[in-house]
């Protein structure tokens, strides 16, 4: 007999989904999520040949994962309210597949680029509504499927950076192999992800009746410092995924080295998923381990700004440790909102923020380097800006509810 579980204010009663089919959802849809994005890297030169993509379209196809995360992710919550939780991540699932699939087969540039934006359209929807997903089922096991969650995040992230190059051989267009497995991946999730819509119903978590004007995000000053925190963070991680490894190179290490070195930055993330959650959970001193990551991100980019060649994988280690702040700031959404609607809400208000500047940070920080000539003025502005990423991630570390800031809010005349 299948058991249910009431909802909050008063709706009823919902299915409970068993553990398992939880965590598998979970798995296959958070390994989705990354590697469209991830994948491009390894064979860009191999692609940009394949097609003709000159320097500015694969400028353009660098930042289309965090423009686009940022304008369909903002629009997530609305999808949700049509076609529900589960629906919507089935439909994003089905633009993941369809987009990494056709484009690795087709041969003109703009096609491509409007299949690769097709793909990234489903992961944001994703990126948004997972974690309401998590907050509606995961129970008393929340921490755990938080952990599960950031932890395949960074692994799907990882995955296409160590095995693109594998996988294309040196075939010249090995790279269609090597970005067409991704789109693969996504259809085996439908299967898992077709039976939890089955069974939950439209699950409109997103979209339950309001007996009151619901209040702006921006007057939650957790969901504001949040946002900061999350935004920052992400501008770190896309800044540190497109240059580490040059600035490595700049340094005098040799491509292999320097690559190695991006991998164990990016690496990191997998540990991370797997503690962080746990800590944001059951721990009173969260806002100390915020302020200690933010040492490690001190002390790394201050290794490449002062002696980048001298010690490389320490300050690999520390940007990549300081890099949990990624999790942590996931873990956050579902630890600071009471209801699956309000974690729905705050979802959506942070995460196009911060892939907004995912977008941005990279440009700008490349920008800089060009009018200066060295990597001086670019790691100085992200020294600065890991203060002002550690200032808001302790504000919302405090033990504060969204939900009930929103409640005390003052209403806007």
């Amino acid at each position: 007999m299948s058991q249910t579980r009431k909802t909050p204010a008063g709706h009823g009663t919902r299915p409970s989904l068993p553990v398992l089919l939880t965590a598998l959802a979970v798995i296959l849809v958070a390994v989705n999520l990354r590697p469209g994005a991830s994948s491009v890297g390894p064979v860009l030169a191999e692609l940009q040949a394949g097609l003709g993509i000159g320097a500015t379209a694969a400028g353009v196809l660098t930042a289309l994962p965090g423009l686009t995360f940022a304008v369909v992710g903002a629009l997530a919550v609305a999808i949700s309210r049509k076609a529900g939780i589960n629906g919507s991540i089935l439909l994003a699932l089905a633009a993941i597949a369809a987009g990494l699939l056709l484009r690795s087969l087709v041969n003109s540039a703009a096609l491509f680029l409007l299949l690769t934006v097709l793909a990234f359209a489903g992961m944001a929807v994703g990126n948004i509504l997972v974690p309401a997903f998590i907050k509606r089922h995961g129970g008393a096991r929340l921490a755990l499927m938080n952990s599960i969650y950031g932890t395949t995040l960074a692994l799907g992230a990882t995955l296409p950076l160590l095995l693109g190059g594998v996988l294309a051989g040196g075939d010249p267009n090995g790279w269609r192999l090597s970005l067409g497995i991704w789109g693969a991946a996504a259809l085996v999730a439908f299967v898992p992800w077709t039976l939890v819509a089955v069974k939950t119903g439209r699950d409109v978590v997103a979209g339950e009746q309001r007996q009151r004007r619901e209040m702006k995000m921006r007057s939650s000053r957790t969901a504001v410092a949040l946002s900061i925190f999350f935004g920052v963070q992400s501008m770190h991680a896309y800044v540190q995924f497109g240059w580490a490894a040059q600035i490595y190179r700049d340094a005098g290490l040799e491509q292999g080295q320097a690559g190695l070195m991006a991998a164990i930055i990016a690496a990191l993330g997998i540990p991370g998923g797997l503690i962080m959650p746990a800590l944001v959970a059951r721990s009173s001193r969260l806002r100390f381990y915020i302020a200690g990551l933010g040492v490690l991100m001190l002390a790394g980019y201050s290794g490449l700004l002062l002696a980048p060649a001298t010690l490389p994988w320490l300050w690999a280690l520390c940007l990549g440790l300081a890099g949990f702040a990624f999790p942590t700031a996931l873990a956050l959404i579902t630890a600071r909102s009471r209801e699956p609607r309000t974690t729905a809400r705050l979802s959506g208000f942070i995460q196009p923020v911060g892939y907004l500047l995912a977008a941005l940070g990279p440009f700008a920080i490349g920008a800089l380097h060009d009018v200066s000539g060295s990597w001086t003025l670019p790691l100085a502005i992200l020294l600065g800006s890991a203060v002002v990423m550690v200032g808001a991630g302790i504000r919302a570390a405090e033990p504060v509810y969204v939900d009930d800031e929103l409640e005390t809010a003052p209403k806007a005349r």
